[in-house]
């Protein structure tokens, strides 16, 4: 939490790999990863992202948008059942087969997050993760 400016999302991006210009280094759970060379590797089985754009793939449904992680991490994470319990706790599960263009911003920010707990990150780094929603749907994602 800070104003505009300070440097948030600049953080975020260097925590999660993304941003390689810092000095210093960054352990996540034990291990150095400043100079680890799969920096791909760690970002999808350590590291859940939620941006301030939801950054959802337009041509996948909202399950497959969900599902990728799981691929891309060989398998690790939530099966579909534990993904749609999640969006049955969030009211989405009956727009799994629409896609991104389809639904509203706010949905689109809510699969953002649940996408962020597919592959069972250690960590999930989140820049105003609910940021474009209501009280009540900024607590369903906190609850979950």
């Amino acid at each position: 939490m800070g104003p505009s400016g300070s440097g948030k999302s600049t953080l975020m991006n260097i925590l999660g790999t993304l941003d390689l210009s810092y000095y210093g280094e960054i352990c996540i759970d034990g291990v150095e990863i400043s100079s680890h060379v799969d920096l791909n590797s760690i970002r999808s089985s350590k590291l859940g992202f939620v941006f301030q754009f939801h950054h959802l793939l337009p041509e996948f449904t909202i399950i497959e948008n969900l599902e990728i992680p799981g691929l891309i991490n060989n398998g690790n994470g939530m099966n579909k059942k534990d993904i749609m319990e999640l969006l049955f706790h969030i009211g989405l599960e009956e727009r799994i087969n629409h896609y991104p263009d389809e639904i509203s911003g706010g949905e689109k920010q809510r699969v953002a997050v649940i996408r962020s707990l597919v592959g069972n990150p250690l960590l999930i780094l989140a820049d105003e993760p609910t940021g474009n929603l209501d009280r009540e749907n900024s607590q369903l994602l906190l609850n979950l």
